[in-house]
């Protein structure tokens, strides 16, 4: 599977991009596809930790159809805009929040030969790329000429800015360690230690930044009904509620998959297990960071604005400070 790589890197011709879209096309399926079984298996697992049923009856007992109902749905449902609203900035806001939660797919090694872009710059590129969304999610609050939207977008882009900053300070004593930016020479390096064991707290930060960024509880302000009457979408309907909706779970995919790279090995196999294939490895880490999503959600209550605020500027900000100085004084005198 090497000349997938190829196919990014050669020079454009009909066959280089048949090839492509006989890559791409596939992947965006699975992509789609976990989201719409995310979404139901996330039901299913807040249904069993909360002592209650999920979705059981469309599709059989296991409900395996109702998010394909949900879907379709809200595709033919009537799409509605406010007389007032800016009409190209509210059509283009779900498109923007949308289209980087798949362009940061493209980074993420999934095996030893299968990543559609070996960047050298992957980190810097899936961190630059994801903020593009909080333009998308401001933009939809101005466009719908809404006050509580504006107010839900607003209170966002506070947020996602706040939880950004430790997030990416996180990373840097990874980075430290590892020397390179590139994901798959960061998996490669963790052969026999995956960074969760030399980065603990780093990888605490990032895991609940991850949750900030993603508007999960305890973090879901932007979208707090009982507040802000469902935050910066609430004049979105149908097929462009949607977006915003499938822009979150495709998110919560490309985030478990950066967590499963950059501390859990990706596809490196516990020691004395290397007979188990390298995609196997990845799924099964990739749906622990997954689960662990939803557990949370279906356990924690929400955190109040100022609390959420405050965490990461007063708590998250120094610890993270903190840990670039330990990582550096570790890396100078074991490393």
């Amino acid at each position: 599977m090497e000349w997938i790589q190829g196919v990014f890197t050669s020079s454009p011709t009909i066959e280089s991009f048949a090839i492509y879209l006989l890559i791409t096309v596939p992947f965006l399926l699975m992509v789609l596809g976990f989201v719409t079984y995310a979404i139901l298996a996330e039901r299913k697992v807040m249904g069993y930790i909360q002592l209650r049923y999920g979705p059981n009856r469309t599709g059989g007992r296991f409900g395996l159809l109702q998010t394909v109902a949900d879907v379709f749905k809200l595709l033919i449902k009537e799409d509605t805009r406010p007389k007032l609203a800016d009409k190209g900035l509210f059509i283009l806001a779900p498109v923007i929040a949308f289209v980087p939660s798949f362009m940061v797919l493209v980074v993420l090694p999934y095996t030893e030969t299968l990543t559609f872009a070996n960047l050298g710059i992957g980190l810097l590129y899936f961190i630059a790329i994801s903020g593009i969304s909080t333009i998308g999610i401001v933009t939809a609050g101005w466009a719908s000429n809404n006050k509580y939207a504006l107010m839900g977008g607003m209170r966002a882009v506070a947020q996602m800015i706040s939880y950004e900053i430790p997030l990416l300070m996180s990373l840097v004593g990874l980075v430290l360690f590892a020397g390179t930016l590139n994901l798959t020479e960061i998996i490669e390096q963790q052969q026999y230690v995956p960074y969760i064991l030399l980065q603990p707290i780093g990888f605490i930060i990032f895991f609940i930044c991850a949750l900030a960024e993603l508007n999960r509880i305890p973090f879901d302000l932007p979208e707090a009904e009982s507040e802000i009457i469902a935050g910066y979408h609430v004049e979105y309907s149908g097929f462009r509620f949607a977006f915003f909706m499938l822009a979150e779970y495709v998110y919560m995919f490309a985030m478990a998959g950066l967590i499963t790279v950059l501390f859990l090995g990706g596809w490196q196999p516990i020691i004395g297990l290397g007979f188990i294939p390298g995609f196997v490895w990845f799924a099964l880490k990739f749906s622990l960071v997954v689960f662990v999503f939803m557990w949370i959600r279906a356990t924690l209550p929400r955190l109040r604005s100022d609390q959420l605020m405050e965490f990461a500027w007063k708590v998250l900000l120094p610890i993270s400070l903190a840990n670039i100085f330990l990582s550096a004084i570790l890396k100078e005198l074991f490393f």
